[in-house]
């Protein structure tokens, strides 16, 4: 089953194609940040999506050839939510910035390979400015997306 599920998130690794970060330490940071909102998080739904951005961090890490930590054996009674969120989490992000971007009528929209929380109009407009789109009409597709597109926290 194991191999089965990394086989799997390769793949969706290569479909989401996200760059590499720099420095290396960025991945290190990124995960004691996760780590950090999970400690707090109160809900079971705020547990579960710290946990998928916990594992998304350290599944990411790895796929870029920068292992931090391994994740514990894939059990399908404790593991699949957390894995089915994550993978439903990001991959909804994702699709929502390439909509976004051809909605802009951006040229290079399918070159869009974005995952950050859209939620908040300041990454819509750091997105925007990392593509070279205009920051007011992206946000303002951006916010009209948000009501119909379907995110999770």
């Amino acid at each position: 089953m194991q191999r089965c599920l990394d086989a799997f998130l390769r793949r969706w690794h290569k479909m989401l194609g996200l760059s590499l970060q720099s420095p290396p330490s960025w991945y290190r940071d990124r995960l004691r940040e996760e780590l950090r909102e999970r400690r707090t998080a109160a809900t079971f739904l705020e547990r579960l999506s710290e946990s998928s951005d916990v594992y998304f961090s350290i599944i990411r890490a790895r796929h870029d050839g920068f292992p931090l930590r391994t994740l514990p054996p894939f059990r399908v009674s404790r593991h699949s939510l957390v894995y089915t969120y994550m993978v439903a989490k990001y991959s909804l992000r994702w699709g929502f910035y390439r909509v976004a971007a051809a909605l802009c009528r951006a040229p290079h929209y399918d070159t869009m390979r974005e995952v950050v929380n859209p939620a908040k109009d300041r990454k819509l407009h750091e997105v925007a400015a990392r593509h070279q789109i205009d920051e007011e009409k992206f946000k303002r597709i951006g916010r009209k997306l948000r009501r119909v597109w379907p995110l999770l926290p």
